[in-house]
């Protein structure tokens, strides 16, 4: 069953396939939090800027591994999978008026490209932020590699990127309540048990990697952030 058929499926005779493993879960719902916190925290500024930091230097390495996860996890989370040319997100952004679910497995090719363009902004948000300054006390740890008016100019690129952030998490959001409500839809329970309701016949074809693999590319880019901040 391709996914046209999918898409043309009525909503009986669902059943649940698993489709996102605890690595693409833990990624979305810590991103989340430490958004929050980073935006908190900044916001506050003072002492709550150790706060911001921390979390910078986390949502670093959080994206890093998502990037490595998209080349080597599991068979959703995989780049490969759900990163789609202009021809097929046309295709599908065609459909999105229909009151039908897509029972799309993954991500479907509009999700796929807001996956892609949020995991860049955030690597650029987390990366200014490590040589970013704020002209009296603070500056990320690898302010002083680079020239005042450099890290004056990251600094500037950190303040205005955090705005496409917001703009970015916010047709998120919607999407996710439009494919609820509008399209019957339900986007949020997948990412929180990791299984998708789709029409019998779909079978289970999600190749879920050792846990091991995720502990240890986690592990790994924990070491090389930590290295990279304390210039170890």
């Amino acid at each position: 069953m391709n996914e046209a058929d999918i898409r043309g499926s009525d909503d009986k005779g669902l059943h649940s396939v698993p489709v996102w493993d605890w690595p693409v879960r833990l990624f979305h719902w810590a991103v989340v939090v430490l958004v929050v916190v980073s935006v908190v925290s900044g916001r506050s500024g003072g002492n709550a800027m150790v706060y911001h930091m921390y979390s910078g230097y986390t949502l670093l390495g959080l994206v890093l591994f998502r990037l490595l996860w998209g080349i080597f996890g599991s068979t959703y989370a995989r780049f490969s999978q759900f990163v789609r040319g202009p021809r097929s997100i046309l295709h599908y952004a065609k459909t999105l008026f229909k009151r039908t679910p897509s029972y799309t497995l993954g991500h479907n090719p509009l999700g796929g490209l807001m996956v892609v363009v949020l995991l860049l902004a955030l690597l650029v948000q987390a990366g200014t932020g490590l040589f970013a300054n704020d002209d009296i006390f603070i500056e990320g740890p690898l302010a002083t590699l680079v020239s005042k008016d450099t890290s004056d100019w990251l600094t500037g690129i950190h303040e205005i990127n955090i705005n496409l952030l917001f703009v970015l998490i916010g047709l998120h959001v919607l999407a996710v309540l439009y494919y609820l409500l509008y399209k019957r839809e339900n986007l949020i329970a997948p990412m929180v048990n990791g299984n998708k309701a789709v029409p019998q016949g779909v079978a289970e074809t999600a190749i879920f990697p050792s846990v091991w693999r995720a502990v240890v590319l986690g592990g790994l880019i924990g070491c090389g952030v930590y290295l990279i901040v304390t210039q170890i």
